[in-house]
């Protein structure tokens, strides 16, 4: 009979959707612990990568995939870390640490209100509207600091950057897994989290079905500029500085990683699970190419690669589904 076409079809389809990214990572572990276990399969490497500086890319890639879910893209999040990681400095070196995270992200939360209105209520497109707030908020950033570091925190802050709960387990490390379960629940298992995947997939029918699609696109938007702005506390925390200069790197890297995770351009389809494979990826590309002494021009045309190689496995997928769908209809 022809039922069999249609079963492979989804099957292979399924598979590339839920592991190809899992495979690739594992990949890339693997070969570097074969071919240079000395300085890539050890402790202090490993958990560098994964609690130290995976936890920066992940949690600004938490935003970029809601946005990109909901069609959208947010290219201001790294000048929003910035901008209040900038704001918020002054007042931690002084000590009034609880004002300067509060106003930190209190400025992420407006930067990512106005992305939100300028989208929602005006009609600007995602990418104008955040390339905007991207270049108000770096500008204000730059006059504020005049283009000097602030650097030089008190240790009792810079602990929530450094130190470890227990003694054992980073607390970048929890904090991101904290986000991550938070977000993956609301995704999952809410309302909201539904009416993000149906703004993604067709705004108006959303909203003609009842959805208030305008506040589920800001409210998205809000969450962006509140990760922003957490992921700069604590960056600021870890590195005892804040640069004005680093906003284009964050932003990059969030877009590839939710790329890579498997978060579609097309908008509707995505997790926050796939985007911390895709973050972890990339880092531990550039470990291993950092450990293999390759020039970091280098670094990011191999990122590049991956981008496009999960461009290829999504365009592969869509195909697998229109073709076990087209195999259903005509019953062969």
């Amino acid at each position: 009979m022809g039922e069999t076409a249609p079963d492979d079809g989804i099957s292979l389809r399924v598979f590339l959707d839920r592991y190809s990214r899992i495979l690739i990572l594992a990949g890339i572990v693997v070969f570097m612990a074969v071919t240079r276990p000395d300085a890539f399969w050890t402790m202090s490497n490993l958990s560098a990568v994964a609690f130290q500086q995976a936890p920066f890319m992940i949690l600004m890639s938490f935003g970029m995939t809601l946005a990109i879910i909901t069609k959208g893209i947010d290219k201001s999040m790294g000048s929003v870390l910035v901008l209040s990681s900038v704001l918020g400095a002054g007042f931690v070196k002084n000590g009034q640490f609880l004002l300067g995270i509060s106003l930190a992200l209190a400025v992420g939360i407006a930067c990512g209100l106005v992305s939100g209105i300028l989208i929602t209520r005006v009609g600007v497109a995602p990418f104008i509207a955040t390339y905007g707030v991207e270049w108000v908020a770096l500008g204000l950033a730059f006059v504020y600091t005049g283009n000097v570091y602030i650097y030089d925190f008190p240790q009792e802050f810079r602990e929530i950057g450094t130190g470890r709960i227990f003694g054992i387990l980073p607390n970048l490390a929890l904090v991101t897994l904290a986000v991550f379960l938070v977000l993956h629940f609301m995704m999952r298992k809410t309302v909201f989290g539904r009416k993000v995947y149906m703004v993604g997939n067709n705004f108006n029918a959303a909203a003609l079905s009842g959805v208030d699609a305008r506040n589920t696109v800001t409210i998205v938007y809000i969450v962006n500029g509140l990760l922003a702005a957490m992921t700069g506390i604590l960056y600021m925390a870890r590195l005892n500085a804040a640069d004005p200069g680093i906003s284009a790197a964050f932003t990059l890297d969030s877009i590839a990683a939710s790329l890579i995770g498997g978060t579609s351009f097309g908008g509707g389809k995505g997790s926050v699970a796939g985007t911390i494979v895709g973050a972890l990826i990339i880092v531990f590309i550039r470990n291993g190419m950092n450990i293999w002494g390759v020039h970091t021009t280098w670094q990011q045309t191999a990122v590049g690669f991956v981008i496009i190689f999960s461009i290829f496995l999504e365009a592969t997928t869509q195909k697998l589904t229109a073709f076990a769908a087209g195999k259903r209809k005509t019953g062969e």
